[in-house]
């Protein structure tokens, strides 16, 4: 699992612990003695209160996100809801490793140049929006890693992404997918934009569209840079 030290510094020196239940099973390690608060799934708006109140009344509080905080973490939401409790305290932002970097590694280096990261869930986001940022990401050749690629439920949204995707690259562009990252089933798995959706993919992985530059070199997806070899 990757964690930095900083974060585990600010999980040692918090009095209490606050996030989504998965997240602090990954962290059990560090909790001896900790107030521990968990919640499911879509009660981040009740966590996030739940932790400016324990931490407007005095507590070190560390509010958990998996990955980096500031990338479809709880950062943001952090800021607004001390801003709608009126609650003045110090936040501080303590980066991670973002899903999309550590998929990166695992598959090479196909983030080397300009990318974009989109979420396919449409939860909090309008479909039409999404669409019109894969369209515009599709079109200017970027790399793309696409957080929340599809679920039990939500299967059409990666569909219409590889379609939008196929309109501006050729089949044999190489993508990515990297799946519970940092846990025991890790999978990583290469394939292309003509194939991709036939392989497993879930909320917990994290697809990643080569552009057009993007090739395999032996096992590494690899998108130059441009440096004069």
């Amino acid at each position: 699992m990757d964690r930095t030290h900083r974060a585990e510094a600010a999980i040692a020196a918090s009095d209490a612990i606050v996030g989504y239940r998965s997240y602090i099973e990954m962290i059990a390690d560090l909790l001896n003695g900790k107030n521990v608060i968990a919640s499911a799934m879509l009660q981040e708006t009740a966590r996030c209160e739940e932790a400016l109140r324990l931490a407007d009344s005095g507590k070190v509080v560390a509010l958990i996100s998996s990955g980096d905080p500031g990338v479809y973490g709880m950062a943001g939401l952090a800021i607004e809801q001390a801003a709608a409790l009126d609650i003045h305290i110090a936040i501080e932002i303590v980066p991670g490793v973002s899903a999309a970097g550590c998929a990166a590694a695992h598959l090479g280096a196909p983030l080397m140049l300009d990318y974009a990261t989109i979420s396919l869930s449409d939860l909090l986001v309008p479909w039409e929006q999404i669409a019109k940022r894969l369209e515009a990401v599709a079109q200017a050749d970027m790399v793309v890693a696409l957080y929340n690629p599809r679920s039990h439920r939500r299967v059409r949204q990666l569909e219409e992404a590889a379609r939008i995707f196929l309109q501006h690259r050729v089949a044999s562009t190489p993508v990515g997918i990297a799946t519970a990252l940092g846990l025991e089933n890790e999978r990583i798995v290469h394939s292309t934009l003509g194939a991709f959706l036939e392989e497993e993919i879930g909320m917990r992985s994290v697809v990643i569209i080569g552009n057009s530059t993007t090739r395999m070199i032996a096992d590494y997806m690899v998108t130059p840079r441009g440096y004069k070899l």
